[in-house]
């Protein structure tokens, strides 16, 4: 995959990134060269090998997920000025 010109300063001005004509010659060759050094991936042969997370071997740490504190919703909006249904009211900020 080639990046020409053209495509540097659409990709600039869809990220709202001001490039002027050099700067955008020299972002050419860097992006090509960035895009050259992908492609060389794909030629890695990956047959069989399996996704790691960290070099070393390792189980993540896992909690059980059940509910420890729960119905205390009374509480929560008790300080509140307004509520309704448990949910607080706040004034409209948007017109």
């Amino acid at each position: 995959m080639s990046v020409d010109l053209a495509t540097v300063k659409r990709v600039a001005k869809l990220a709202r990134i001001a490039v002027t004509d050099e700067e955008a010659r020299r972002m050419e060759g860097e992006l090509n060269t960035i895009l050259g050094f992908v492609e060389q991936l794909n030629e890695v042969d990956v047959e069989g090998v399996e996704p790691m997370t960290s070099v070393m071997p390792m189980e993540m740490k896992k909690r059980v997920d059940v509910v420890t504190d729960g119905d205390k919703a009374d509480d929560i909006v008790a300080n509140a000025p307004a509520t309704e249904d448990n949910f607080f009211l706040v004034p409209k900020v948007v017109e």
